[in-house]
């Protein structure tokens, strides 16, 4: 929730492709097809360096041209058709799939049955979910979804779990072991923004449960599958402006140092709260509204870099990556665990209005479907969480805190980015067109491979 402070994979031999995921069932086709359609051999000469394919003939009639061509051709096509029913997938699992995900609360007593928000993110088309617990209903409703989902523990179970790794054993022997991976479960977020508040003992806690969590992980051979993290707010920082001028405050390092150290061992990302809503909020009369939205504005130039930043949302995430690298981590991925605008708030909140949140998210939807990273570090795709998937009536503070949702709570669109509600009239047409393109497409591709593999066939 806001805060109000402003492995690289083994090597293997270039010739060793090993088959995951949907390239079984070609395996099992091609060893149950007949011997004579699928034994070839090859002769090599050493003086002219090339192979040639022997021709496949029936068995029991040698020297005859009967099936010279054609088992070849057949079994190529078949090939052709497995490969593209069956595509062959990388075998590395990443914990956030492309570049946009949301937040997903629950503090509210009319929200969507998690069914239903499961088909709805899947209308979406929204890939990456985070939760703040570990609700079992959610956990059931999203098996077998194709969505990734990161649950939590909550501050209230941090100290506990980092006092003793059998409770991190049984917490996730209770929340992961009984669901994963039928429920794709990406990551085990530990705490929210527990670095710069009052509970010394709770931060003293942290890195503990951390650890436990991720042995016990471990100890079940899912910790390569499963990411471990916690989430910061921008009160782990001394300074943030100019961007390069970012650093983490030097009281928080006692903490943050172990962490960062465990982060690198790991290769998880930074996780931060991103929120130019609460920055504007502290000073609408120096920060240009513009500025904080993303929209077109003269933006501001770092003396240190000499770089320009159109947009505070970029210049929050280059402070970032200079705090970590000044803290002696350059290499270091930052990944937005929250950001967003509230639509509705209080009297004293006037940048909470319909318009502004929906612009922000308009254009930071568009900016991270761009797939491009920051001026500081260009090549380093940038990644977020959006808050929040629907409006939470039952949270409490500020008024704002209630209207972060793109959705409303029947599930209708709160903020219009495209999105379809669940109560919105879809058009049958539409759907028809799409479906006849999906399958127009698909079979274009079917067709260009087919065409490939037959002229080499033809060729051989």
């Amino acid at each position: 929730m806001p805060c109000t402070s402003s492995k690289v994979a083994p090597r293997t031999s270039s010739n060793a492709r090993p088959m995951h995921g949907h390239s079984l069932p070609l395996l099992f086709f091609l060893r149950s097809l007949p011997a004579q359609l699928v034994s070839t051999t090859s002769s090599s000469s050493s003086s002219a360096r090339r192979k040639k394919v022997m021709a496949v003939t029936p068995r029991g009639r040698p020297g005859t041209s009967i099936g010279h061509r054609r088992p070849t051709l057949l079994l190529l096509l078949l090939c052709c058709l497995l490969l593209a029913l069956f595509p062959c997938r990388a075998s590395a699992f990443h914990s956030f799939v492309g570049t946009y995900g949301v937040n997903y609360g629950q503090i509210a007593d009319n929200l969507p049955t998690p069914p239903e928000v499961v088909r709805l993110l899947q209308m979406a088309k929204i890939k990456n979910v985070r939760i703040f617990d570990s609700n079992p209903k959610v956990l059931d409703a999203f098996r077998n979804s194709g969505l990734n989902l990161a649950i939590a523990i909550p501050n209230g179970l941090v100290k506990d779990i980092s006092a003793n790794p059998a409770k991190a054993m049984d917490w996730v022997n209770e929340n992961v072991q009984p669901y994963y991976p039928s429920t794709h479960i990406s990551a085990i977020i530990v705490g929210n923004e527990i670095l710069g508040g009052a509970d010394s003992g709770l931060a003293e806690a942290l890195i503990g449960a951390v650890v436990n969590v991720h042995d016990a992980l471990r100890a079940l051979r899912l910790s390569r599958t499963i990411e471990v993290n916690t989430p910061h707010s921008e009160a782990v920082f001394g300074s943030s402006y100019p961007p390069s001028n970012g650093t983490f405050r030097p009281d928080l390092m006692v903490y943050l140092k172990p962490l960062l150290d465990f982060f690198s061992k790991t290769g998880a990302p930074f996780y931060v709260n991103a929120y130019p809503f609460l920055a504007y909020m502290s000073d609408p009369e120096h920060i240009d509204v513009k500025y904080a939205l993303m929209e077109p504005n003269a933006g501001i130039l770092d003396p240190k870099t000499n770089l320009h930043y159109d947009n505070m949302f970029e210049a929050q995430l280059d402070a970032t990556y200079s705090a970590l690298e000044l803290a002696g981590y350059p290499d270091m991925e930052v990944r937005v665990s929250e950001t967003g605008w509230a639509s509705e708030g209080d009297a004293s909140e006037t940048a909470a209005t319909l318009e502004n949140a929906r612009t922000y998210n308009f254009n930071l939807r568009k900016r991270l479907f761009l797939r491009k990273g920051t001026p500081y570090r260009p090549k380093r795709v940038v990644k977020a969480f959006i808050f929040a998937l629907f409006n939470e009536d039952q949270k409490t503070g500020p008024g704002s805190e209630r209207h972060f949702g793109l959705f409303k709570p029947d599930g209708s669109v709160s903020l219009d980015l495209g999105f379809k509600g669940l109560t919105s009239d879809s058009s049958p047409s539409l759907h028809r067109d799409q479906a006849a393109k999906g399958w127009i497409f698909s079979a274009a591709a079917l067709l260009s491979s087919c065409s490939t593999f037959l002229f080499l066939a033809l060729a051989a």
